[in-house]
């Protein structure tokens, strides 16, 4: 792994930062693909939607890393926080403010925003984990020691060897971002069949708080919070029951995707 691809001039070009913005730009072509076949022309607001949520997520990202993960250095270093260049970028933080952006989005153009939320689910998973890739480039999101010969040793100029050493870790980030293309697949497959709008995106949610909740246990990078959950865990309780409530809610009072059904229908056909 190499923190840094290569430099012009005294500039280094980052690793992290480059499949940062690769995980970003292919959710975009991602979901530009899935919204097309759609047929409802929602991919032409994908390139200007993708723009403002992935800002948003950076911003949700960054704030969130600093204030729920790596506080005990940043409240003595605040003038880095800006610097997300060198990593430290929390999933959940970018996905929260992403989604309130991209809810903004969808009302100001009038779109509906749960069928919207559905078609983009599978592109946001696939995003994610390109963005795995990232960590795993810069050293950081590691896991603790295994206390074997199996695991992953960083460069001594990574965060995760000035925290552990030379002593192998779990790849905590490599399992999430091969869990998260399991995720994807399991999304496509599911809008495949009937369901109610806002399904596919509660699912979503559901599975992705899942797996980081039981990663979480491998993750070396900070330590519990309360009750001996993880900040992240906590998290992902919470929006694991939002979205099973969501879901579940969907399927007694929610209603159909009148494209999802003409679209089958031609299918059938």
């Amino acid at each position: 792994m190499h923190q840094y691809l290569f430099f012009i001039g005294s500039f280094p070009i980052r690793a992290y930062g480059l499949l940062f913005l690769s995980g970003i730009v292919a959710a975009g072509m991602t979901a530009y693909y899935i919204m097309k076949r759609d047929g409802r022309g929602w991919h032409v607001h994908i390139f200007d939607f993708t723009m403002y949520c992935g800002l948003s997520g950076i911003v949700g990202g960054r704030l969130w890393d600093v204030f729920f993960f790596d506080w005990p250095y940043y409240h003595n270093h605040l003038s880095e926080i800006p610097f997300v260049w060198q990593g430290g970028m929390a999933i959940q933080g970018g996905l929260i403010f992403g989604a309130v952006a991209g809810i903004l989005y969808t009302r100001f153009h009038q779109i509906d925003t749960w069928a919207f939320g559905d078609l983009l689910a599978p592109a946001i998973i696939l995003g994610q984990s390109i963005g795995r890739m990232a960590n795993l480039m810069n050293g950081d999101a590691f896991g603790h020691p295994t206390g074997s010969g199996f695991g992953i040793i960083y460069p001594d100029t990574t965060l995760a060897y000035r925290t552990y050493g030379n002593q192998p870790l779990w790849p905590a980030e490599v399992w999430e971002g091969q869990i998260d293309i399991l995720i994807f697949v399991i999304l496509l497959f599911f809008s495949s069949f009937r369901h109610k709008k806002g399904q596919v995106f509660s699912l979503y949610v559901m599975l992705y708080a899942v797996e980081r909740f039981f990663l979480e246990y491998l993750r070396g990078d900070y330590n519990a919070l309360l009750w001996g959950f993880k900040s992240a865990q906590w998290t992902s309780i919470v929006a694991f029951a939002a979205a099973a409530a969501v879901f579940t809610a969907l399927q007694f009072f929610g209603t159909y995707d009148t494209n999802d059904l003409v679209n089958n229908d031609k299918h059938c056909k």
